[in-house]
């Protein structure tokens, strides 16, 4: 009964939520690649998402492991890293090596920053290592949702969370008025019950950037 109403539910998405082929042109080649990191690396980017804030909703304990999934240029990395303070541990995932070295150069005096080479399915994180998972800005570029969740449940510890910072798919919450409902493959309630269907609950959400941005938190159902 219960693989049937999983099944239900993951039927229930919407067909253009299972690949994210508008929001992914840009990282298929190296030139797009470098174009975009030149962004996520940007100095003011922790400040435009708002980084503080999100450190504060997500509770981010002293002396636990932080994974921070889909890290492109570790723009939230030194937040994380005082959050979790010297006993702690970030783990900085990227599917993206173009994105990675360049980022754990800069961010290299980080003693308890590393970083981990990811695929489009997997995270390739240690099981049951992570306290907290948290993909800011990224879920929306997942092309295999029920893989990746998949190996995030398997990596969060007992007690473990998973978190998700991203755009609202309506018109203006991305710069560009229409740019939201061509990049972001489902809005907050469809994500909800994409992650709710594979294996999580959800623990609380609330709105980052009123009209523009949500942080949903989940736990996993073991």
């Amino acid at each position: 009964m219960r693989k049937e109403l999983v099944l239900a539910a993951v039927l229930a998405v919407p067909v253009c939520g299972q690949v994210a082929d508008k929001a992914n042109e840009r990282y298929r080649t190296a030139e797009g690649r470098q174009g975009m990191l030149a962004n996520l690396s940007a100095e003011d980017r922790a400040a435009r998402l708002k980084g503080e804030a999100i450190v504060k909703e997500l509770g981010v304990q002293p002396g636990s492991t932080l994974a921070d999934l889909g890290t492109g240029g570790g723009a939230m990395l030194p937040l994380f890293s005082e959050a979790v303070g010297a006993k702690g541990q970030v783990i900085a995932e990227d599917i993206f090596a173009d994105f990675l070295t360049p980022t754990k150069t800069k961010y290299a005096a980080l003693k308890n920053v590393s970083f981990v080479l990811g695929t489009e399915k997997d995270v390739k994180l240690q099981a049951a290592s992570v306290d907290l998972a948290v993909t800011i800005d990224a879920y929306h570029h997942w092309d295999y949702p029920a893989e990746v969740l998949a190996s995030v449940k398997k990596a969060l510890r007992p007690g473990g969370r998973f978190a998700i910072v991203d755009y609202f798919r309506r018109a203006g919450a991305m710069d560009a008025p229409g740019n939201a409902l061509q990049h972001i493959r489902l809005d907050r309630d469809d994500v909800i019950k994409e992650v709710t269907a594979l294996g999580f609950q959800l623990e609380r959400t609330v709105e980052h950037v009123p009209g523009k941005q949500y942080i949903a938190i989940f736990t996993p159902v073991r």
